[in-house]
């Protein structure tokens, strides 16, 4: 089983749309059965609070459930125990590299928008996805878009892995 976390800083956007979204590409390329997908935030700040009712909104909208989303903070093991850890802005990817506890598992960590093939020539600094929080419905359909234009490159990404090649992140 292949298992992958999404991290934002407080699990209650950014990061659970990506889970689901995820997921949801996962199950449709037939890969649900190879492939775990959770979330989690960089803070337990939200602990045990659902996913934001505007990101509920979005997913809805795509015919992706969210109600039983409860949010959490990431866990140290977690870097062992994934194998590909995406931070969805470069704040939680920071956090993410500095408290890994070896090279092998700060490999394993990327933003998840490094896997947009329309990225490719931008600079890790450009490839956060910002905060919808603070916005409106506005902010959390630029959000959908975003993660959204990373998934089938992860997808092809964790295909390539299981198949036993050497994937380019």
């Amino acid at each position: 089983m292949y298992r992958i976390v999404t991290v934002c800083t407080g699990n209650i956007c950014r990061s659970p749309m990506a889970e689901l979204m995820l997921t949801h590409a996962f199950g449709r390329a037939g890969m649900a059965n190879d492939v775990v997908v959770d979330s989690a935030g960089t803070t337990g700040g939200e602990a045990g609070r659902p996913i934001d009712e505007r990101a509920a909104t979005k997913l809805t909208e795509l015919g992706i459930e969210s109600h039983l989303h409860r949010a959490r903070q990431f866990e140290p093991g977690w870097y062992r125990e994934r194998d590909l850890i995406l931070a969805l802005d470069l704040d939680h990817y920071r956090v993410l590299r500095a408290g890994a506890p070896d090279d092998e598992s700060r490999d394993r960590i990327h933003l998840l928008r490094e896997f947009d093939p329309s990225t490719t020539d931008t600079d890790l600094e450009e490839l956060g996805i910002y905060d919808p929080w603070y916005g409106d419905a506005r902010d959390f359909d630029a959000t959908w878009r975003m993660v959204d234009g990373a998934v089938e490159g992860v997808v092809r990404y964790v295909r390539h892995e299981l198949d036993g090649g050497e994937p380019d992140a």
